[in-house]
């Protein structure tokens, strides 16, 4: 069973004791993410992340680096749309070092000149990188494209012409303005003692209170982007409106989408793979956010099976919604369901994430036997309800990367879908 303490300052530190172990993970969240970017300012939130292992005044990069491998530990950091995680883990017996490492690197980054010229180098070679895997610009330009307008269709690494003006001082006052309180939740779980939580306590009720602007509201609407790119296979993602990650729903959604294309069983793998054998890759997932969300299938095939392939789509898309679901493919999906959240859990790592994510995202952490009932609860009915709602052929989108066709060849296959 996990505790929570929140500061005078409003920071709120969750701990989580894991018998039989003997690691600890550790991670701050912060909700600090590329939707919090106004225009000028997109990349901010993770050319931070970036400084934040440059370098203190007491301990240079390779110093950091070099400490944290010398107790045999591991620390990182990633940004999403929404946060941004710094997070360690280490045994027990050197978890004191790990929590000063990583509260340094928090607290005191230089920010220097010269190491923010490095790293802005460093992350237009990561920008480079995306740009060669085109199931990633696949994802990035739906979202630019049903999230048009609003700070959600932001790139989470940014862009060169933002990346080139942030200066190493710019980086440490937007760093400022932004990490508020009321945005940081601590996360530790493992094995520990009172002293590292009170240690925890005392440096972070150090920071001063004060109030977070709120992000710009999003919301989706449908949209069709096309990227030309000489790749192997054409690669499209195809998407509806989603629900928020706090909607009650969520579970049901959960179980939709692994019946959908969640594993080898699932319908669009078995249609689409196993019968036709029109693609390798077939899946859908839910991409949920404060306040809106999607919920997408994606697939990679070559452009003489792609019409077949959407078509496909469709069709097993109009039997879910118009046939609904059997128990037996209920109880498989929730079954699968609540394994992989038992087994993820089994993981120090997996429960200081579980713990900080839901903290900072939704205000309640639930327990394993929590979740396992949501699980339980879920009926067919629910499934086939939420399926109608969110299968609305007139909003469908589409993004399509590779040797792909013109925008007007595909606004025009969905209008023939919808119809």
């Amino acid at each position: 069973m996990y505790q929570i303490k929140t500061l005078e300052n409003g920071i709120r530190i969750l701990t989580e004791e894991v018998p039989g172990v003997r690691s600890a993970a550790i991670g701050i969240w912060v909700g600090s993410g590329s939707r919090h970017e106004n225009a000028s300012e997109q990349g901010a939130a993770h050319f931070i992340e970036h400084m934040f292992f440059k370098g203190t005044p007491t301990r240079s990069a390779a110093a950091l680096a070099m400490e944290m491998d010398s107790i045999g530990g591991q620390h990182n950091a990633f940004t999403t749309k929404e946060n941004t995680c710094y997070y360690a883990r280490t045994l027990d017996t050197h978890l004191p070092k790990a929590i000063d490492l990583l509260c340094d690197m928090f607290f005191n980054s230089s920010f220097t000149e010269e190491d923010t010229a490095l790293e802005r180098g460093v992350i237009l070679e990561e920008i480079r990188m995306y740009q060669d895997n085109p199931e990633d610009i696949c994802a990035e330009r739906l979202a630019e494209a049903v999230y048009k307008n609003t700070p959600l269709a932001h790139p989470i690494l940014g862009k060169p012409a933002t990346l080139n003006k942030m200066t190493g001082s710019w980086l440490r006052a937007y760093r400022d303005s932004h990490y508020r309180p009321e945005r940081i939740v601590v996360a530790l779980a493992g094995s520990f003692t009172s002293r590292d939580v009170d240690d925890l306590t005392a440096r972070f009720s150090a920071v001063p209170a004060g109030k977070a602007q709120k992000e710009k509201a999003a919301v989706y609407i449908p949209a069709v982007t096309v990227k030309k790119k000489a790749t192997e296979q054409n690669n499209l993602t195809l998407a509806f409106p989603g629900l928020p990650y706090h909607d009650d729903r969520r579970f049901v959604l959960q179980l939709l989408s692994f019946l959908l294309g969640g594993g080898m069983s699932s319908r669009l793998f078995q249609e689409v793979r196993e019968k036709r054998g029109l693609c390798y890759t077939v899946y859908s997932y839910g991409a949920g956010h404060a306040d809106t969300g999607m919920f997408a299938i994606y697939t990679a095939l070559g452009k003489e099976t792609e019409r077949q392939a959407l078509d496909t789509i469709f069709q097993v898309l109009r039997e879910f919604i118009q046939d609904g679901i059997s128990p037996d493919e209920l109880s498989r999906a929730r079954e699968q369901s609540k394994a992989s959240v038992l087994m993820g859990l089994e993981s120090t790592q997996s429960r200081m994430s579980h713990l900080g994510r839901s903290a900072l995202l939704t205000g309640r952490v639930l327990t394993p036997d929590e979740i396992i009932a949501a699980y339980d609860m879920v009926t067919e009915e629910q499934v086939l309800t939420l399926a109608r709602e969110i299968f609305d052929f007139k909003r469908m989108s589409l993004s399509a990367v590779g040797r792909v066709g013109t925008m007007e060849d595909y606004r025009e296959l969905l209008r023939g879908a919808a119809e």
